[in-house]
């Protein structure tokens, strides 16, 4: 099993310093948003060939892969200009994902208002509609390259439940979009109660298009959804688990919004998950 973490979750560090961080703790994979784990701005004409083989090269020195390209970026900005900038900076991530030795780009789906806050005009279907042309514009790139665009379901966002996961997939049939799944987006203070309904039509309806699991856990206080260290939450991972994580093999899991001293009990966590699964513990690969 393959397990990581966000970058952008421990403090800026120098490339090599994150390298020996990640491998000092048994993580063999990670997600890389360059401009939130090094001190750099990307903008087009950033990337270079070089400079993807350069970073590829120092975390392979260190076993550790890049399972995901994070390029987060608002892929619906009201402003046209500002928009086009940004698919431009993704395409450009899509051009260089495999000089990193990925194959993955990944974000969400943005905000209909400049400012990324909470807004239920990201529910509308003229929100939706804005989101399909920016994705199926992406897909298009990602085909030319031979890469995949990960689009990343949020509850705050446009692709805000497994139904509209399912419309998208369905308006972009390509094998070049995959899922980046995170089953605690799907939930809310409102609708964890019914986690398992939610898990198990999102797992049916377009299970087979996650590339990659975004794991993290929740508990409800005070009516507000609050992240909590892995295992010490209310997320059935056992569902998850067995109708999703056991048909895949060796899928990419990257711990989420997870803090530093809590990084060891996450992987064991994981690991105690992996062990105690029949079907991966039986593999013969």
């Amino acid at each position: 099993m393959n397990i990581g973490i966000r970058a952008h979750d421990l403090p800026k560090q120098p490339l090599d310093e994150l390298g020996d961080t990640l491998s000092m703790r048994q993580l063999n994979i990670i997600q890389l948003a360059l401009g939130k784990s090094f001190d750099l701005t990307p903008e087009p004409g950033f990337i270079t060939p070089g400079l993807a083989n350069h970073i590829r090269r120092s975390f392979s020195d260190k076993e550790v892969r890049i399972a995901v390209l994070g390029c987060y970026v608002n892929i619906i900005h009201p402003d046209r200009q500002q928009r086009k900038q940004a698919l431009s900076l993704f395409k450009e991530h899509l051009k260089y994902a495999r000089d990193f030795g990925c194959s993955i780009v990944g974000t969400e789906t943005g905000n209909v208002n400049a400012e990324i806050v909470y807004t239920e005009e990201n529910f509308t279907e003229s929100a939706f509609s804005e989101m399909v042309e920016s994705v199926q514009e992406l897909v298009q790139e990602a085909e030319k390259f031979g890469v995949i665009v990960g689009i990343e379901p949020g509850i705050n966002h446009p692709l805000h439940s497994a139904d509209k996961v399912r419309r998208l997939v369905e308006a972009v049939p390509s094998n070049n979009l995959q899922i980046i799944f995170d089953p605690v987006n799907l939930l809310t203070s409102d609708n964890y109660r019914d986690q398992q309904a939610i898990l198990e039509t999102a797992i049916h309806q377009w299970g087979d298009k996650v590339a990659v699991l975004h794991a993290k856990d929740f508990i409800v206080e005070d009516g507000k959804l609050v992240f909590v260290p892995l295992g010490q939450g209310w997320l059935d991972y056992q569902l998850v688990f067995d109708q999703l994580i056991d048909k895949k093999p060796y899928i990419d899991i990257i711990m989420d919004e997870i803090d530093a001293e809590d990084i060891e009990a996450g992987f064991t966590f994981i690991r105690s998950l992996v062990k105690s699964s029949p079907i991966i513990s039986n593999r013969p690969y």
